[in-house]
């Protein structure tokens, strides 16, 4: 399809009806009788899940640069986003260079070698969601 001059004028011309027709409907539903409207038990169970992760590394002593799996799962976030790892290192969370997407069931998967020797603790984080630490001992 050629995109020209005035089919770009077209576009803008029927995306701002369209605004302003969904602007029309919502102040006529906003003036509507509250008898209209849905009941408040009905509004706060259709809110969105709380994020969350859990994580659990598949051991917890490990040898240095050798790999285990952290796995677990993820509500209230969106299938194909990206879990990254976490390390506390001299107080601050670091972010490691081990991440995986989230399944469309919710659930992660993700190969771990850390080189650091003693307690480690570890998180997973997903934007501003974080799961609960854990620990693994590299000896």
């Amino acid at each position: 399809m050629v995109i020209t001059k005035r089919n770009s004028l077209r576009v803008a011309a029927l995306g701002v009806l369209t605004a302003a027709s969904l602007a029309v409907a919502g102040t006529a539903m906003a003036a509507t009788p509250a008898a209209h409207a849905a009941p408040p038990a009905a509004a706060q169970s259709a809110a969105p899940a709380k994020a969350a992760i859990t994580a659990k590394p598949s051991v917890t002593s490990v040898a240095a640069w050798k790999l285990f799996r952290v796995t677990g799962k993820t509500t209230g976030l969106k299938a194909g986003s990206k879990v990254t790892l976490q390390q506390k290192q001299h107080g601050k969370w670091v972010s490691l260079p081990a991440s995986a997407p989230i399944t469309r069931s919710g659930s992660y998967s993700l190969g771990v070698e850390l080189g650091l020797k003693g307690k480690n603790d570890l998180r997973i984080v997903s934007g501003i969601t974080a799961s609960p630490v854990f620990n693994v001992t590299v000896r």
